[in-house]
């Protein structure tokens, strides 16, 4: 139980509310995108600023509390909140200027990709975000950041260019080129280890009018959409990243093998591009045209992940997408138990594939195929046949798989998940990081680094 006038001088001096479990709108606030986690924080602190983010950390130091960061609150494995700790909620803090003569764009870190598209792309000009509108910046950045640019743009991480931050010293610190380059370099990728991110700063690119959409193939030729895919892809220009999706898009109707991308060119260029996905087979839907680049990272996406809908993933890049993983791919997911559910591969490819494993703390930059299992389900009844089958499904796959895995997508800690898995060969340096911004490990309600003992 936390003291009360401890309580009442920390609520004294903040811009925004701290919620204790009898408050109004504590269990609303407290509940993620991810309805697998309902947890009690002994404290919900909603900042408006940073002034309130140095408060909520100096009182989770003062009283020894555990410490969950929640940006978007999309975190698949519910590192945005804590059972008995301090919940410290960036959601309220939307604060976006656009500099359009400069191309770049700061942002608080409560904003999600779909409000930051809004604001950007007013002027022509965006930068990699993720592929669900409603994910906030933070978590995705911090983790690397895949989405619908980065074959021409980068990763999200990439295209970070500067951050303001609390540190676990209850400080604010600036991270550039200029001003603790070591700790931008950690940012990109290396996840919430090193502060609270009030502030991020992009480059932004220019990105008009996209070509973007999907074709649906009926299951029963999954295993040649997949090789389509694999040729396809294997020539693909950087402004089309494409993934393929095995789903139910209708949970009252049949399973689909699914295509989707986008062509961040010229209309002219991305009719071009995507021409031979339209053509190919005989589609049973197809929505490829021209889309403004917000209504991209809405519609592909958006409605197959519903907030409070139950969430387990298992995800790794695959080695190869060989002909033996398209066919464990396809028999695995004949036996999914959720019409929810389904199998993601996300190409990656083109500028995000030609930075240094070394040049930012997200290594992973081979061309490669980014595989998703994504077990999604409402009823907590539901949860053991549809985690097995997660669980079965990458068994499945593990011969095929390498060894990176992506810290965004990954459910628990069970190795898979390891940091040494997550952070490849820049572990070790992120660990002296760790050891120098947080050497006590306060933050480590992430994909953690520990610090040095």
């Amino acid at each position: 139980m936390l003291a009360e006038a401890a309580l009442q001088n920390l609520r004294a001096g903040l811009r925004g509310v701290a919620l204790a479990p009898s408050d109004a709108g504590y269990d609303e606030v407290r509940l993620l995108h991810n309805g697998m986690f309902v947890r009690s924080p002994a404290l919900i602190v909603r900042c408006l600023g940073t002034a309130d983010v140095i408060d909520a950390v100096r009182f989770a130091l003062a009283h020894d509390l555990e410490l969950a960061v929640r940006g978007g609150g999309h975190s698949v494995a519910g590192k945005s909140v804590c059972e008995g700790g301090l919940m410290l909620d960036l959601s309220l803090m939307k604060g976006i200027h656009v500099d359009p003569a400069g191309r770049t764009v700061r942002a608080q870190g409560g904003v999600t990709w779909g409000e930051l598209d809004r604001e950007t792309q007013l002027y022509g000009l965006a930068t990699t975000g993720g592929t669900v509108s409603t994910t906030g910046i933070a978590g995705l950045t911090l983790g690397g950041g895949l989405g619908w640019l980065m074959g021409k743009h980068g990763l999200a991480a990439d295209n970070l260019i500067g951050a303001e931050l609390v540190s676990a010293a209850g400080e604010v610190v600036r991270a550039s080129a200029a001003e603790n380059p070591e700790l931008l370099w950690g940012l990109r990728g290396g996840g919430g280890n090193f502060g609270v991110v009030t502030w991020f700063e992009y480059r932004l690119h220019s990105v008009g009018p996209v070509t973007s959409g999907f074709v649906d193939h009926r299951v029963e030729g999954a295993r040649d959409v997949l090789r389509f895919f694999r040729e396809f892809t294997a020539s693909a220009p950087d402004e089309l990243s494409v993934h393929a999706l095995l789903h139910t898009p209708d949970p009252a109707g049949p399973p689909r093998a699914t295509i989707l991308g986008c062509h961040c060119g010229s209309l002219a260029d991305g009719e071009i591009a995507t021409r031979p996905i339209k053509r190919y087979g005989s589609p049973t839907a197809d929505t490829f045209g021209p889309a403004s680049y917000s209504d991209t990272n809405t519609t592909l996406y958006d409605p197959a992940f519903p907030r409070g809908a139950r969430n387990y993933w298992k995800s790794s890049f695959l080695a190869e997408l060989s002909d033996a993983a398209i066919a464990a791919i396809v028999e695995q997911f004949a036996i999914c138990p959720s019409p929810m559910s389904g199998i993601l591969l996300e190409h990656c490819h083109g500028a995000a594939t030609r930075v240094g494993a070394g040049e930012t703390a997200f290594a992973h930059r081979r061309e490669s195929y980014n595989l998703v299992v994504v077990s999604q389900w409402t009823e907590p009844k539901e949860d053991e046949p549809n985690i097995a089958w997660a669980r079965t499904t990458y068994a499945a796959l593990r011969p095929f798989l390498a060894r990176e895995s992506y810290s965004n997508y990954q459910s628990e800690d069970d190795g898979e998940g390891a940091p040494e898995r997550v952070y490849g060969p820049n572990h070790a340096r992120l660990v002296a990081l760790k050891s120098r911004w947080d050497p006590t490990n306060l933050f480590r309600a992430n994909q953690n680094i520990r610090p040095r003992a």
